[in-house]
Protein backbone atom coordinates (compact mmCIF):
# COMPACT_ATOMS: atom_id res chain seq x y z
CA UNK A 1 0.00 0.00 0.00
CA UNK A 2 1.07 3.64 -0.81
CA UNK A 3 2.24 5.72 1.85
CA UNK A 4 0.94 9.07 1.44
CA UNK A 5 3.21 11.97 2.98
CA UNK A 6 1.80 14.86 4.49
CA UNK A 7 2.11 18.11 2.61
CA UNK A 8 4.73 20.69 3.31
CA UNK A 9 4.41 23.63 4.38
CA UNK A 10 5.37 25.50 1.84
CA UNK A 11 1.99 23.87 0.05
CA UNK A 12 -0.24 26.16 2.15
CA UNK A 13 1.87 29.49 1.65
CA UNK A 14 1.32 30.98 -2.08
CA UNK A 15 4.50 31.98 -2.20
CA UNK A 16 6.66 31.24 -5.07
CA UNK A 17 10.16 32.73 -3.99
CA UNK A 18 11.90 35.74 -2.58
CA UNK A 19 13.78 37.66 -4.87
CA UNK A 20 15.83 40.93 -3.78
CA UNK A 21 14.09 41.08 -0.61
CA UNK A 22 10.97 40.83 -2.17
CA UNK A 23 8.07 38.09 -1.81
CA UNK A 24 6.79 36.76 -5.04
CA UNK A 25 3.31 35.16 -4.72
CA UNK A 26 2.39 32.39 -6.75
CA UNK A 27 -0.15 34.63 -9.13
CA UNK A 28 2.38 37.07 -10.27
CA UNK A 29 1.94 40.32 -7.44
CA UNK A 30 4.81 41.24 -4.94
CA UNK A 31 4.96 41.74 -1.13
CA UNK A 32 7.54 43.84 0.53
CA UNK A 33 7.49 43.68 4.30
CA UNK A 34 9.11 46.86 6.05
CA UNK A 35 10.33 46.64 9.73
CA UNK A 36 9.06 49.87 11.91
CA UNK A 37 9.67 51.02 15.67
CA UNK A 38 6.71 52.34 18.11
CA UNK A 39 5.33 54.81 19.22
CA UNK A 40 5.07 54.96 23.13
CA UNK A 41 1.69 56.91 22.74
CA UNK A 42 0.20 57.02 26.58
CA UNK A 43 3.87 58.56 27.03
CA UNK A 44 2.48 61.05 24.88
CA UNK A 45 1.16 64.88 26.23
CA UNK A 46 -2.45 65.13 24.86
CA UNK A 47 -1.68 67.59 22.51
CA UNK A 48 1.42 65.45 20.84
CA UNK A 49 -1.01 62.63 20.81
CA UNK A 50 -3.40 64.52 18.73
CA UNK A 51 -0.85 65.62 16.61
CA UNK A 52 -0.06 61.55 16.10
CA UNK A 53 -3.47 60.55 15.45
CA UNK A 54 -3.90 63.60 12.74
CA UNK A 55 -0.43 62.82 11.25
CA UNK A 56 -1.34 58.99 11.20
CA UNK A 57 -4.86 60.26 9.69
CA UNK A 58 -3.19 61.98 6.95
CA UNK A 59 -0.65 59.38 6.50
CA UNK A 60 -3.56 56.66 5.41
CA UNK A 61 -5.59 59.08 3.28
CA UNK A 62 -2.44 59.72 1.07
CA UNK A 63 -2.26 56.25 0.46
CA UNK A 64 -4.35 55.07 -3.17
CA UNK A 65 -3.39 51.24 -2.33
CA UNK A 66 -3.55 48.63 0.30
CA UNK A 67 -1.06 48.13 3.03
CA UNK A 68 -1.20 45.70 5.98
CA UNK A 69 -0.21 46.42 9.44
CA UNK A 70 0.63 43.05 11.30
CA UNK A 71 2.48 42.58 14.62
CA UNK A 72 4.34 39.83 15.93
CA UNK A 73 4.00 39.29 19.62
CA UNK A 74 6.60 36.23 20.70
CA UNK A 75 7.32 34.87 23.85
CA UNK A 76 11.47 36.18 24.24
CA UNK A 77 13.96 33.07 23.78
CA UNK A 78 16.18 34.20 26.43
CA UNK A 79 18.72 30.64 25.94
CA UNK A 80 21.04 32.21 23.52
CA UNK A 81 21.96 34.98 26.34
CA UNK A 82 22.20 32.23 29.00
CA UNK A 83 24.40 29.73 27.10
CA UNK A 84 26.71 33.07 26.14
CA UNK A 85 26.89 33.91 29.81
CA UNK A 86 27.67 30.16 30.45
CA UNK A 87 30.36 30.40 27.98
CA UNK A 88 32.01 33.47 29.54
CA UNK A 89 31.43 31.83 33.17
CA UNK A 90 33.90 29.04 31.53
CA UNK A 91 36.80 31.05 30.04
CA UNK A 92 36.52 33.51 33.92
CA UNK A 93 39.78 33.43 35.07
CA UNK A 94 38.89 35.82 38.46
CA UNK A 95 37.12 34.25 41.46
CA UNK A 96 34.72 37.14 42.32
CA UNK A 97 34.05 37.48 38.38
CA UNK A 98 33.07 33.99 38.28
CA UNK A 99 30.91 33.96 41.31
CA UNK A 100 29.41 37.25 40.07
CA UNK A 101 28.64 35.76 36.61
CA UNK A 102 27.14 32.49 38.49
CA UNK A 103 24.55 34.85 40.26
CA UNK A 104 23.94 36.83 37.31
CA UNK A 105 22.96 33.38 35.21
CA UNK A 106 20.79 32.41 38.13
CA UNK A 107 19.23 35.61 38.92
CA UNK A 108 18.13 36.21 34.86
CA UNK A 109 17.11 31.81 34.62
CA UNK A 110 14.54 32.47 37.49
CA UNK A 111 13.38 35.63 36.52
CA UNK A 112 12.43 34.51 32.85
CA UNK A 113 10.97 31.23 34.42
CA UNK A 114 8.33 33.19 36.68
CA UNK A 115 8.31 35.80 33.94
CA UNK A 116 6.67 36.29 30.43
CA UNK A 117 8.91 38.42 28.37
CA UNK A 118 7.32 39.33 25.23
CA UNK A 119 9.28 40.59 22.07
CA UNK A 120 7.20 42.58 19.93
CA UNK A 121 7.68 43.63 15.92
CA UNK A 122 5.96 45.70 13.72
CA UNK A 123 5.92 45.17 10.29
CA UNK A 124 3.78 47.28 7.46
CA UNK A 125 3.29 44.96 4.13
CA UNK A 126 3.31 47.03 1.30
CA UNK A 127 1.63 45.28 -2.58
CA UNK A 128 1.81 45.48 -5.69
CA UNK A 129 -0.82 43.17 -8.39
CA UNK A 130 0.06 44.06 -11.87
CA UNK A 131 -2.88 45.03 -13.81
CA UNK A 132 -3.02 41.93 -15.70
CA UNK A 133 -3.59 39.84 -12.60
CA UNK A 134 -6.01 42.25 -11.39
CA UNK A 135 -8.03 41.17 -14.69
CA UNK A 136 -7.60 38.14 -15.00
CA UNK A 137 -8.86 34.81 -13.62
CA UNK A 138 -10.87 33.84 -10.91
CA UNK A 139 -11.20 36.27 -7.78
CA UNK A 140 -11.65 33.49 -5.44
CA UNK A 141 -8.83 31.15 -6.80
CA UNK A 142 -6.38 34.40 -6.97
CA UNK A 143 -7.47 34.78 -3.52
CA UNK A 144 -6.51 31.05 -2.48
CA UNK A 145 -3.20 31.01 -4.54
CA UNK A 146 -3.95 28.84 -6.97
CA UNK A 147 -4.11 30.23 -9.83
CA UNK A 148 -1.60 28.17 -12.61
CA UNK A 149 1.79 28.86 -11.13
CA UNK A 150 4.50 30.66 -13.81
CA UNK A 151 7.77 32.06 -13.71
CA UNK A 152 7.69 35.27 -13.54
CA UNK A 153 10.53 37.47 -16.05
CA UNK A 154 13.14 39.22 -14.69
CA UNK A 155 11.22 42.13 -17.49
CA UNK A 156 8.00 41.97 -15.65
CA UNK A 157 9.65 41.45 -12.49
CA UNK A 158 11.91 44.63 -12.81
CA UNK A 159 8.87 46.60 -13.93
CA UNK A 160 6.69 45.74 -11.16
CA UNK A 161 9.49 46.24 -8.59
CA UNK A 162 10.00 49.61 -9.85
CA UNK A 163 6.00 50.28 -8.96
CA UNK A 164 6.16 49.07 -5.69
CA UNK A 165 9.18 50.69 -4.29
CA UNK A 166 7.53 53.62 -5.39
CA UNK A 167 4.74 52.79 -2.70
CA UNK A 168 7.02 51.53 -0.33
CA UNK A 169 8.24 55.37 -0.47
CA UNK A 170 4.79 56.99 -0.09
CA UNK A 171 4.61 54.77 3.39
CA UNK A 172 8.12 55.54 4.89
CA UNK A 173 7.57 59.24 4.26
CA UNK A 174 4.50 58.75 5.80
CA UNK A 175 5.54 56.92 8.99
CA UNK A 176 9.07 58.88 8.98
CA UNK A 177 6.44 62.09 9.67
CA UNK A 178 5.04 59.91 12.34
CA UNK A 179 8.35 59.65 13.43
CA UNK A 180 8.68 55.66 13.39
CA UNK A 181 11.92 54.49 11.67
CA UNK A 182 11.32 51.78 8.60
CA UNK A 183 13.87 49.32 7.60
CA UNK A 184 12.91 46.89 4.37
CA UNK A 185 13.84 43.39 5.19
CA UNK A 186 16.45 41.98 2.65
CA UNK A 187 15.78 38.25 1.08
CA UNK A 188 17.50 36.43 4.32
CA UNK A 189 15.22 38.66 6.62
CA UNK A 190 12.06 37.92 5.16
CA UNK A 191 12.84 33.77 4.75
CA UNK A 192 13.74 34.01 8.40
CA UNK A 193 10.26 36.00 9.14
CA UNK A 194 8.61 33.31 7.24
CA UNK A 195 10.34 30.09 8.54
CA UNK A 196 9.52 30.93 11.90
CA UNK A 197 5.94 31.89 11.57
CA UNK A 198 5.42 28.36 10.12
CA UNK A 199 7.78 26.50 12.22
CA UNK A 200 6.58 28.23 16.18
CA UNK A 201 7.75 25.39 17.76
CA UNK A 202 11.38 25.81 17.01
CA UNK A 203 11.47 27.85 20.96
CA UNK A 204 10.62 24.63 21.96
CA UNK A 205 14.07 22.60 20.60
CA UNK A 206 17.14 22.59 23.20
CA UNK A 207 19.84 25.19 22.10
CA UNK A 208 23.49 24.09 20.57
CA UNK A 209 26.15 24.89 22.89
CA UNK A 210 29.54 25.93 21.46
Amino acid sequence: MASISAPASQDFVPVREVRDGILVLKDGSLRSVLLTSSVNFALKSPDEQQSLLFQFQNFLNSLDFSVQIFIQSRKLDIRPYIALLEEKYKEQTNDLLRIQTREYVEFIRRFTETTNIMSKNFFVVVSYVPALIKSGGNPITNILGKRKEETLPTADFEESRTQLEQRIAVVEQGLVRMGVRVVELGTEEVIELLYKMFNPGELDKPVALR
